[in-house]
């Protein structure tokens, strides 16, 4: 790969968040108190902290989870100030440094953010302070999927699995591989959508394509598949037409908005936490328009057990426009329209085998990723693949699957035998 010059990161806006670290510097009796109640945030006796003069705020004997190095006071003001924010940056240019088990020390932070958020002044402050996702709407959707998507498939590639699913994987038996699990996951949905030969499917944020070109190689269905990143789209209809599936997969570059057809299973995996819930009953009209009387669908989305909104960071840095809902969130797909919701499946703890594969796969080439980035990228999607396992198995994060169907829809199965045979 040649060096990217448009990465996900706002490369400018970072290195100025640089700083040239003066070696033993003083530290005042406040910065050391005020690192203190820092220390105490971040997990109590379980992360010791490590200032940029060298001392070491310890909060007990024996071996922490992990040791906060901070390179200098502006690091330390700035963790005061908006930690979910900054911290992502710091870490990212070197400001601050993490030794000991990345993941587990995100674990720590995050039951402790967990545990301060539900104090009544705490919840007040962080309304009234935490920043909005960017709006979804035509052009801002198309920007927000830019900056994340399109940033080279070839990118993806390293650290993906063959079928290119930036999804959840499926794992029946956690030993499997990734490629395994990603072809269960495809076959999962399928099963879910009870598809038949001859069948009409229309599919909202197909990714790289993998998903439509498996329905139609798989179960004969022809398929309409929507999308605004544009090196997605490019590398799936070259994908379809070596495959041979050119004429029942159409890859179509545009907003899910502007969805036109009758279909008989609508699919989406993988963009509800793109869309924004303020635009949920706006997507449930899509899908009533574009389903025949009998028709029916899944979504497949990263949730949370009650509405909130994205890391700061993340929401800044790598998903713009992001916002993982509840399942209360979602009804408002599903509701106003009428629909049956007809099986909700809990995939969590396979996002947090499917993130360690990814996270895995993303080291082993991280000096490749340097060279067409650079080390500030290289450590921002460190953050953000150990921050997303973390999340998962902290229960910050859900994996929803909402199956679902018009409600004069019968022939429904008895049992959910369908989908283990």
């Amino acid at each position: 790969m040649e060096k990217n010059k448009n990465a996900t990161l706002d490369m400018a806006e970072l290195q100025q968040d640089r700083v040239e670290i003066a070696a033993g510097g003083t530290v005042s009796a406040l910065e050391r108190w005020l690192a203190q109640k820092l220390a105490e945030l971040g997990g109590a006796s379980a992360v010791d902290l490590v200032l940029w003069n060298g001392d070491e705020i310890k909060q007990r004997e024996g071996k922490p989870v992990a040791r906060v190095i901070i390179r200098d006071r502006g690091a330390l003001f700035k963790l005061l100030v908006d930690p979910g924010l900054h911290f992502g940056d710091l870490y990212s240019v070197g400001r601050v440094e993490i030794e000991g088990d990345l993941v587990q020390f995100l674990e720590v932070a995050y039951r402790a953010v967990t545990d301060m958020s539900r104090r009544p002044l705490l919840k007040r402050v962080q309304a009234l302070t935490q920043q909005r996702p960017r709006r979804n709407t035509l052009h801002g959707s198309r920007s927000n999927i830019h900056h994340h998507y399109d940033i080279g498939n070839d990118f993806y590639q390293l650290w993906l699995d063959r079928e290119m699913q930036y999804t959840c994987a499926y794992f029946p038996d956690p030993a499997m591989t990734l490629e395994q699990a990603q072809l269960a996951k495809l076959e999962h949905v399928c099963r879910k959508l009870r598809l038949t030969r001859g069948e009409r499917v229309v599919e909202a944020g197909c990714g790289w394509g993998g998903l439509a070109r498996y329905m139609a190689r798989q179960y004969g269905v022809r398929v309409r598949s929507y999308n605004i990143s544009h090196e997605q789209i490019v590398y799936a209809r070259a994908k379809a037409k070596a495959e041979g599936l050119d004429k029942l997969v159409e890859y179509v570059e545009d907003d899910y908005r502007n969805i036109n057809g009758s279909y008989d299973a609508f699919v989406s995996v993988g963009m509800l936490e793109h869309v924004g819930p303020e635009n949920y009953r706006e997507l449930g009209e899509v899908v009533h328009r574009s389903l025949n009387p009998r028709g029916r669908g899944l979504i497949h989305s990263i949730g949370r057990n009650s509405p909130g909104l994205m890391n700061a960071w993340i929401e800044k840095r790598i998903f713009p426009g992001a916002c993982p809902p509840s399942l209360m969130q979602m009804m408002d797909i599903f509701e106003p329209r009428g629909f049956s919701v007809l099986d909700v499946e809990n995939l969590r703890e396979h996002y947090v085998l499917t993130l360690r594969h990814w996270l895995a796969r993303y080291e082993s080439h991280a000096e490749h990723i340097e060279r067409t980035f650079d080390e500030t990228f290289v450590r921002a999607w460190r953050l953000y693949l150990a921050g997303s396992i973390a999340a998962f198995t902290t229960s910050s994060l859900q994996l929803f699957q909402v199956a679902f169907a018009r409600p004069n829809v019968r022939d429904l199965p008895w049992n959910r035998a369908y989908l283990y045979r």
